[in-house]
């Protein structure tokens, strides 16, 4: 598993252990910053992302955790930006997109936060069915999700869709 990105020039951290010369902070709030001498200097705009202290703020979140030697490995949980907080509860969008992608009625999925006035946001699910003509229910999703996950990851909102919304690089387009 590689981790990396434009910023850095390509990965630079590798099965949870970052390569020589790298380092990462992970503040209390599992924000996560990289120090290391391949990241870039500057955008296009010539505007630097990098404190005075050399730290770069990914935008992502994590924590360290110990492999089976007792050594801390790097996990990354998701952008700060994807995540789903729904009555007071964190819900990272991979993880409920994996759960979903064994259903056999789902083609693709993509996980969302919904504004919502009462819970805050709610888990919505944009589903490419296999069968458009059998398209899953949003009972069957949450029935699903719910067998191997807490109950507030389940989807509260299914969106049927021909396709899902990408960027250019081909990653899903949440927002």
């Amino acid at each position: 598993a590689t981790y990396g990105m434009t910023e850095t020039g390509s990965g630079v951290v590798y099965n949870g252990r970052p390569l020589p010369g790298v380092e990462i902070r992970i503040d209390e709030s599992g924000d996560i910053a990289i120090r290391a001498p391949m990241l870039l200097r500057a955008y296009r705009d010539g505007s630097t992302p990098i404190d005075a202290d050399g730290w770069f703020p990914t935008g992502d979140v994590g924590h360290w955790e110990l492999d089976d030697e007792g050594t801390p490995r790097l996990h990354v949980d998701g952008r700060r930006g994807d995540l789903i907080i729904t009555g007071g509860e964190n819900v990272w969008p991979d993880a409920v997109e994996a759960i979903l992608t064994t259903h056999p009625a789902v083609g693709e999925v993509m996980v969302r936060g919904a504004d919502d006035a009462e819970w805050g946001q709610l888990v919505e699910a944009i589903v490419v069915p296999t069968d458009p003509g059998a398209p899953p229910s949003l009972d069957m999703l949450r029935a699903h999700v719910k067998a191997t996950h807490a109950a507030f990851m389940a989807p509260q909102r299914l969106t049927l869709a021909s396709s899902l919304p990408r960027t250019a690089l081909g990653k899903p387009r949440r927002h």
